[in-house]
């Protein structure tokens, strides 16, 4: 098991491009399967979680060949072309251990089902941050006439014809929308798909698919309408910036008082990121496409209009993403004020507290969805600690507070790190940090 040793109280200077967007990523990778032509994406990130899916594509007889000349610090390309699909693997040991450690496996399910009329995945993994329901996903595939089947540790999924229709989802899932408009884009007939997802990751794999032949209108907003297509051909995608990496670094410059541009941001993707961090006090500027973030002494938490307190929650895009909830509940521990810090989606996002409370972090846990901050504002800064990286965004978010704070510290489990950021210690290094992986 890897760790990272930071020495925090280092001011960072400089610029960052961010990463190629780990969940849209997930998402288009599986939709390489709907054709047997060449598919090309770009701005590919390297973390553990793309590279899994990358390999279990391969495994599926998927040919997949990296364009070494476009390698860069914000990511690769690749050319995939699903010609040779060897459905015999869904049944093999090997393709169950792998799919199993990877929740982005569930999206093979839509593409798999739309093209070859069966698929199968593994109960997935991924983070522990709570209950994950798939029913969505399901209850989707049920609707175009698929026959869903769970036992033994696996979904089953079977049709010999999909059929459009008109369905509300129960819940606005990005993934469940993804896997829900793959399986649909060669239905016979239309699919009305009513409150869907309208991410920005949806809105690129719609995008995406209509560029490889697919017809879905009201792409962005939460009513889509697909037209079945008999087929799907071959196309070039590039992701967005990862907004979950823009999130972290705006929030690393206000902790560690540095002064930092975010190349690249593609702001108008980022929907109310800036502007949450904006209310806890933090400057952002906007260049053209790019983010700059001046060096702070001090950052001060707004009220609400008749004074109460200032409360951060996650909802449903344009709402802020709950993957940035960590990151925005680290950052209020050394602001001037205090802010309640809600976390709707998921129960259990919020216990990594214990290990900033640990480093001198004043929270109050009220229950498993909400957490006060009362933020310090560098009057007492955190000290180093050793702790374990519970999941991805949090692991995180402990990384930004031990490079802020006095002393040593010492994260364990960073390969929950590694699964969504780019060889972050590496890139962190160049803007001045004193971090090394051991």
């Amino acid at each position: 098991m890897a760790s990272f040793e930071i020495t925090g109280g280092h001011r960072l200077k400089g610029e960052i491009v961010p990463q190629g967007a780990k969940n849209e990523a997930l998402q288009v990778l599986c939709a390489v399967l709907l054709t047997g032509e060449k598919v090309r994406i770009e701005h590919v990130p390297d973390i553990r979680d793309v590279n899994k899916l990358i390999d279990l594509l391969k495994l599926l007889g998927v040919s997949v060949r990296e364009d070494h000349t476009a390698l860069c610090e914000s990511g690769r390309a690749f050319e995939f072309q699903a010609d040779r699909v060897n459905l015999d693997v869904l049944s093999s040991p090997e393709y169950r251990e792998q799919a199993g450690t990877l929740r982005g496996s569930i999206m093979l399910v839509g593409p798999l089902l739309a093209r070859f009329g069966q698929a199968v995945v593994p109960q997935p993994g991924g983070d522990k941050i709570g209950r994950r329901r798939l029913d969505t996903h399901f209850i989707g595939m049920e609707r175009l006439g698929a026959v869903v089947d769970y036992k033994r540790g696996a979904y089953t999924v079977n049709a010999k014809h999909l059929k459009g229709c008109y369905m509300l989802l129960d819940e606005a899932s990005v993934t469940g929308t993804a896997n829900i408009v793959m399986a649909a884009v060669m239905a016979k007939g239309t699919t009305t798909i009513m409150n869907a997802a309208c991410e920005p990751y949806v809105y690129q794999l719609c995008t995406m698919l209509n560029a490889m032949g697919a017809k879905i209108s009201g792409v962005g907003s939460n009513l889509l309408t697909i037209r079945g297509v008999k087929e799907l051909h071959g196309c070039t995608h590039r992701l967005l910036p990862d907004m979950i990496e823009v999130g972290s670094f705006i929030g690393m410059a206000a902790m560690t008082e540095s002064d930092l541009t975010i190349k690249n941001a593609q702001v108008q993707h980022l929907g109310l990121i800036p502007q949450v961090f904006r209310r806890l006090g933090i400057e952002v500027w906007q260049k053209g496409d790019d983010l700059y973030v001046p060096a702070q002494e001090h950052y001060e938490i707004e009220r609400f209009m008749d004074g109460s307190i200032m409360t951060v929650a996650d909802a449903p895009w344009p709402g802020f993403t709950p993957d940035l909830i960590s990151i925005a509940l680290v950052v209020a521990t050394q602001a001037k004020g205090s802010v309640l810090i809600h976390q709707k989606m998921f129960e259990s996002r919020l216990f990594f507290v214990d290990k900033l409370i640990d480093m001198g972090a004043q929270i109050i846990l009220c229950d498993p969805h909400r957490a006060t901050v009362i933020g310090l504002d560098r009057e007492h800064k955190l000290r180093g600690v050793r702790m374990t990286s519970p999941d991805i965004r949090a692991g995180v978010a402990l990384l930004i507070a031990a490079l802020s704070a006095e002393g040593k510290s010492r994260i364990d489990n960073i390969e929950q790190i590694d699964r969504g950021y780019q060889h972050i210690d590496e890139r962190l290094r160049r803007l001045g940090a004193d971090i090394r992986r051991i």
